[in-house]
């Protein structure tokens, strides 16, 4: 058969080829339901609610993990997934999974979440705002009876701020002496768990398989200050960066303050304050992201008439790149070298654990949160994460994306962290329209 001069294998390559083009330009199918839009006032008096769990006098929250605050958010959760008609199980390291099914038993489930344990003192929307807008995607979902194609999990991670502890369990490496550490919350992270519901004798079965999940979504405060500055409503989450930390150790000569001339001393302090500002000028004079921290310093004896004879100190390096991380702390190693035989002391490095590899999220997944920003005539950025999430370990289970909403002028970690409710809504809106395209898909 011929139509106007093309052969009937040429129509189907043609239109093979057609079809090719607009998936790649993003035109697949929507799905039905992408109308639908949460409900700003439940998800709103849902996080008011939470935030009681653990309210500080200065009006942020304290639930460090493991901690009564955190145990009690954690029941507070669980009852608002059983009234979005959630089915609920714990895993073995204590992880809440709820669990919309639906009726194609075959296909993976796609996923979303965040946590609910908090740096003690710490703000209301870290970690909530993801648990409780996934929640609140499911309650939308089964109100207006959406038939989805995949199950539709909503995962509640055990001890995000104490290093990842839920997500690593998912991926098989919570290892013995990871369940020794003592978490914020005093426990150690095998009592807490225990304490929680989980079974730290049965760790190895928390992990699981690629086979498991079709994506993860984890909406998030943006926990800087780049979308609230350049008034951008959504960040699309291009990759979580890799942390480095090492411990510096400076040894000079302790010596009477008094007595020894300035050009005889052996000054551990003079050498770490050199340091210090050698690693703001490396770190800074690289184009890019990156950044170079010291967060604390020791100096001993720690007398006021003694010359400091050794001092300790850290160092944190953050970047997408590994490779740069690397090149950066090569440059501090000869700075440190140098600084050393110019105050004749010696300078020394070690790692006291393992880095944390970048992560680089799913292109597809930051294609489909930037479309539906823009469905929703929202503005939007790519941009890396400067924290890390369980969101960089779930990346290595399953394509993964991140959305991030504002944090009032970049504050986090703190009382004062704020994220305004429009900002709340649009963010789980995102959340919504992301997980109806991946369904569709």
């Amino acid at each position: 058969m011929r139509i106007r001069g093309f052969s009937h294998h040429t129509i189907l390559v043609l239109t093979w080829l057609m079809l090719c083009i607009g998936d790649a330009a993003g035109n697949r199918a929507r799905h039905p339901a992408e109308g639908l839009r949460v409900n700003p006032a439940r998800l709103e008096a849902g996080l008011l609610a939470l935030s009681e769990i653990g309210k500080t006098s200065q009006g942020g929250v304290s639930r460090p993990a493991f901690s009564e605050a955190d145990l009690e958010a954690r029941r507070f959760v669980i009852g608002r997934m059983e009234e979005a008609g959630l089915m609920i199980r714990l895993d073995e390291a204590g992880n809440i999974i709820g669990r919309l099914e639906n009726a194609n038993g075959m296909l993976r489930a796609l996923a979303a979440g965040s946590h609910l344990d908090s740096v003690p003192e710490g703000g209301r929307y870290d970690g909530a705002l993801g648990v409780m807008a996934a929640i609140e995607c499911c309650r939308t979902l089964k109100e207006h009876r959406v038939r989805m194609r995949h199950p539709l999990e909503v995962i509640v991670f055990i001890d995000e701020e104490g290093g990842l502890v839920g997500s690593r369990a998912m991926l098989g490496e919570l290892d013995d002496r990871g369940l020794g550490v003592i978490a914020y919350g005093g426990k150690t992270v095998r009592e807490g768990i225990a304490a929680a519901g989980g079974n730290p004798e049965k760790i190895p079965t928390a992990a699981r398989s690629k086979a498991d999940l079709a994506a993860y979504l984890e909406l998030h405060i943006e926990q800087g200050n780049v979308l609230d500055a350049g008034k951008i409503r959504i960040g699309a989450v291009e990759g979580i960066v890799g942390i480095s930390r090492w411990e510096a150790g400076i040894e000079g000569a302790a010596n009477h303050a008094g007595t020894t001339p300035m050009d005889s001393r052996q000054d551990a302090l003079l050498a770490a304050a050199h340091l210090i500002t050698a690693v703001n000028r490396i770190v800074t004079a690289i184009p890019g992201r990156q950044v170079g921290t010291v967060g604390w310093i020791k100096a001993e004896p720690g007398a006021v008439n003694v010359i400091p004879g050794r001092v300790s100190m850290s160092l944190e390096l953050r970047d997408l790149s590994a490779e740069k991380v690397d090149s950066m702390f090569l440059e501090v190693e000869k700075e440190a070298s140098l600084i050393g035989q110019k105050t004749k002391t010696r300078i020394s490095f070690r790692q006291p654990d393992a880095p944390s590899a970048p992560a680089l999220l799913d292109p597809v997944i930051r294609r489909l949160i930037a479309d539906s920003a823009a469905d929703l005539g929202l503005s939007c950025l790519e941009m890396p994460s400067g924290a890390g999430h369980d969101a960089q370990n779930m990346a290595r289970l399953a394509p993964t994306g991140m959305i991030f909403i504002p944090s009032v002028s970049g504050i986090s970690h703190s009382p004062k962290e704020f994220s305004r409710p429009e900002d709340v809504e649009a963010g789980a809106n995102v959340l919504l329209l992301t997980i109806l395209k991946l369904d569709s898909r």
